[in-house]
């Protein structure tokens, strides 16, 4: 027997978490090897929530009780034992909603040395104070600027929207940020018995009575005399200035919808005391090289090197001064500056050379975040460490995963193995050693397929990655449709689009593509949202990307008008906690509560559809308050959670479970797969179409009771999907799609087309940013961005039928897809 000292493999034995059935694999140490599979297949579950939380389960066992209190655990795994494990480290794609202080910056820590550089070796004022290098961070109570707190934007109304008609008189409604109905009759009484003429045209008021009535803080009352009433009475009106009402609404309000109707009326802008940088001006009276640290925060990452290469490679450095102004020469100066360039270079090696340190994780992709913290680690300089990571291909163009692909064997070549879950039959193919779970997902996977070097993939029969991965399979091509209309963008400017000027067509299925950075995202989820937004009258939604002090720029737009409706489907969260899952968020379990109520005994005795609503009192268990699990306090360790203790994890009261349908509780029910479930409810036609359609997108695996928390991007973005496609509407809707394959394999891909493109026969348009040449090959139309990124990027260099894009060899796309077409 071979001693796991000297063994170079990683050898599992009887893994059962989540649906792995009790397998054993071995897998080569220092190799790069790639965990494929169907969504749902299993693969996650043994590269993180075994492999991984095992190899941090032992660290932590090292580690003194009450320090591990302090650090995030991810649980035990259900396996029977692992040899072999070294240390791990994920990087996974984070999906939640970072901090908006948080910024590439601070992701990489590249900010904590341009502190340091401005601080120690920057050109200060004549007669000004050195700062310490807090004073450079807008995090901080010594840097951050006191009018914005350090974020950089204030929120305010502005008159544009506040009075987007100035035709219109007070009376006719001018102030669209006003209150309707009684509340509006009645400011509009009390303007009057201010003495403002409310019926002269908003443009031809005095400028001083409106900014009076829009900005004022002043509440003065007014005795208001009904006009039609001959009786002698009245009462004491107060007045609202539009701002003022506005605000009073988004402070107070408990109402959404009126929230939703008062942010129409703010912009973002950029702080007017430091003009967005969110810095004191005394750190921005300092430079370096002769550009503030703002200026340095806001360029991108390649010139940020260019700037400081020439100080990186100063021959001899000058020796320090406490009297000096600058220290730009000084010794500190070339080894930060030094420190700062090769770190920069590694995020250049990997196509992020275009982002600026001061652009915040907010806007990041989850491709993006995680190839920042690739960079960080391959500065690190660890080795024998297991990296373990999730799609690093993810958001990727085909020319940018070339050098993604160097950097993974740098940090193998450095000596530590890395275990790459993907989905990118490219990064496979480069792979040294391949694990392949499934065939299904859900019970229909959870098994290991093949173990071993790529090439014997070839010969696992009941592999759908091995039918892509050697051509055998792929997304049938076919003939384009023709539009049925365009809608025109002209003079578009945003970010990096520079009065560009964008072609849509109408009924059909576009895809945008570009390398990282081209533009593409700006262009559909910002710039063309925002336009159709705009000629609908519908407010933003939460988490649209409606950027402080950027307003959507479209010099001209026709073609709006047979669009009646606007559909974004994204990988946000369905939900931020445990009680949001797949069931309540399609509307599924409306249906199945529905069905209970129905029944003989819950008629009986009196329960309506709301008893079986774990969210609900009087059908909920108490113990847990629906949640189906309880936190655990243990001593000189973090909490944990437990099945609760009195429903043992079926989040209703003994009495709600008495009820049953066809010998089965609401709990059961909610305890099935999709699959499982569209039999048993099949003769439920409201619960029927719903679990219809999730299956058509790849979903039968889910629980139905699977919370919101647990859903990776992917399978967030299907739900909603799959939620739009059982809504049986008429008119011209436009679905907007940001890089919808992600997270998903080819097998998958396949459902997740023939869904959008069902979407487009039933008269809608469809537009996706997308990298993956299956789903591109067989759009109807194509628009190219590029030809770079960042200010490199930003111009559409090809548009139209894939074949034609193909052909006219212009742009970064052209190649790979003029490969795929050819079946290459």
């Amino acid at each position: 027997m071979t001693h796991a000292a000297t063994d170079p493999f990683v050898r599992v034995r009887g893994a059962a978490e989540h649906n792995l059935r009790n397998i054993d694999v071995d897998i080569p140490r220092d190799a790069v090897v790639a965990f494929t599979g169907v969504s749902g297949s299993g693969k996650s579950s043994l590269a993180f929530g075994t492999l991984y939380a095992e190899a941090q389960r032992r660290y932590f066992e090292s580690v003194a009780p009450y320090a591990r209190r302090l650090l995030q655990q991810v649980g035990v795994p259900h396996v029977g034992g692992i040899t072999g494990l070294p240390p791990a480290v994920a990087l996974q794609q984070r999906r939640g909603a970072p901090s908006s202080r948080s910024s590439v910056g601070t992701i990489t820590t590249l900010s904590n040395l341009v502190r340091m550089l401005y601080s120690r070796a920057g050109t200060y004022p004549r007669g000004a104070t050195r700062l310490e290098a807090d004073a450079f961070s807008p995090n901080t109570a010594a840097g951050a600027c006191p009018r914005c707190h350090g974020l950089g934007v204030v929120h305010d109304v502005a008159e544009d929207l506040l009075v987007p008609d100035t035709s219109l008189s007070v009376r006719e409604g001018a102030i669209a940020a006003w209150p309707g109905a009684w509340q509006g009759a009645n400011l509009r009484s009390v303007v009057s018995g201010l003495g403002i003429d409310i019926d002269l045209p908003w443009r031809r008021l005095r400028k001083k009575d409106r900014d009076w009535l829009l900005y004022t803080d002043e509440q003065p009352s007014v005795l208001v005399r009904p006009e039609r009433d001959r009786v002698d009475y009245g009462y004491q009106g107060t007045f609202w200035s539009a701002r003022k009402h506005v605000m009073h609404v988004l402070a107070d309000s408990k109402s959404q919808q009126m929230r939703d109707r008062a942010l129409r009326f703010v912009r973002s802008v950029d702080c007017p005391v430091c003009h967005g940088a969110g810095l004191r001006p005394e750190a921005l009276a300092v430079t370096f090289a002769g550009r503030s640290v703002a200026d340095v925060n806001a360029m991108p990452l390649t010139e940020v090197a260019e700037l400081l290469r020439p100080v990186a490679e100063l021959p001899h450095p000058t020796a320090a001064t406490p009297t000096a102004r600058s220290g730009e020469t000084t010794e500190v100066a070339v080894r930060i500056s030094a420190d700062l360039v090769a770190r920069t270079q590694v995020l250049l090696d990997l196509g992020l050379g275009y982002l600026s340190l001061g652009r915040r994780s907010t806007t990041l992709s989850p491709g993006e975040a995680q190839r920042l913290r690739i960079a960080t680690q391959l500065r690190s300089g660890l080795f024998g460490v297991v990296y373990v990571l999730d799609e690093p291909s993810a958001g990727l163009h085909p020319a940018d995963t070339e050098p993604l692909l160097d950097v993974l064997d740098r940090l193998k070549a450095a000596g530590n193995s890395l275990f790459v879950v993907e989905h990118d039959m490219d990064v496979v193919r480069r792979a040294d050693w391949v694990v392949d779970i499934g065939p299904g997902a859900g019970d229909g996977g959870g098994r290991v397929l093949y173990s071993g070097p790529v090439p014997g993939l070839e010969q696992a029969g009941e592999s759908a990655t091995g039918r892509y991965l050697f051509g055998r399979e792929r997304a049938a091509a076919r003939a384009p449709r023709q539009p049925q209309g365009w809608l025109r963008l002209r003079g578009v400017r945003r970010h990096n689009l520079h009065d560009i000027a964008a072609d849509i067509p109408l009924g059909v299925l576009t895809a945008v593509t570009g390398v990282s950075g081209s533009g593409k995202s700006t262009l559909v989820s910002q710039v063309l949202a925002g336009v159709v937004r705009e000629h609908l009258g519908t407010a933003p939604a939460e988490g649209d990307e409606v950027e402080a002090g950027v307003d959507v720029d479209v010099r001209e737009v026709s073609g709006l008008d047979p669009l009646d409706r606007l559909v974004r489907v994204d990988q946000r969260p369905i939900g931020r906690t445990p009680r949001s899952n797949l069931a309540t968020y399609t509307g599924l379990f409306d249906a199945v509560r529905k069905v209970y109520a129905a029944t003989d005994e819950a008629k009986a005795r009196g329960y309506t559809a709301g008893r079986f609503s774990f969210n609900v009192p009087q059908g909920r268990c108490e113990t847990c308050q629906g949640e189906g699990f309880v936190e655990v306090e243990l001593l000189f360790l973090p909490g944990t959670y437990a099945p609760c203790p009195t429903c043992h994890g079926g989040r209703y009261n003994a009495r709600t479970l008495e009820v049953t349908y066809r010998g089965r509780t609401v709990a059961d029910v909610l305890a099935m797969s999709v699959d499982d479930a569209a039999g048993f409810l099949g003769e439920v036609p409201a619960a029927a179409r719903s679990l219809r359609t999730l299956r058509e997108v790849g979903l039968g695996y889910l629980r139905l009771g699977q919370p919101a928390t647990e859903l990776s991007g992917g399978e967030a973005q299907r739900i909603k999907l799959a939620t739009e496609l059982q809504r049986a509407r008429r008119g011209h809707a436009l679905y907007l799609l940001d890089e919808p394959t992600v997270g998903l394999h080819p097998a998958d891909v396949e459902l997740l087309l023939r869904q959008l493109h069902q979407l487009v026969e039933a008269g809608n348009t469809v537009v996706l940013v997308e990298h993956d040449l299956d789903a591109v090959a067989t759009a109807d139309w194509v628009v190219d961005l590029g030809p770079g990124g960042g200010d490199a990027g930003g111009r559409v260099v090809a548009a139209g039928p894939p074949a034609e894009v193909a052909g006219a060899g212009t742009g970064v796309t052209a190649p790979y897809l003029a490969r795929r077409l050819s079946g290459g």
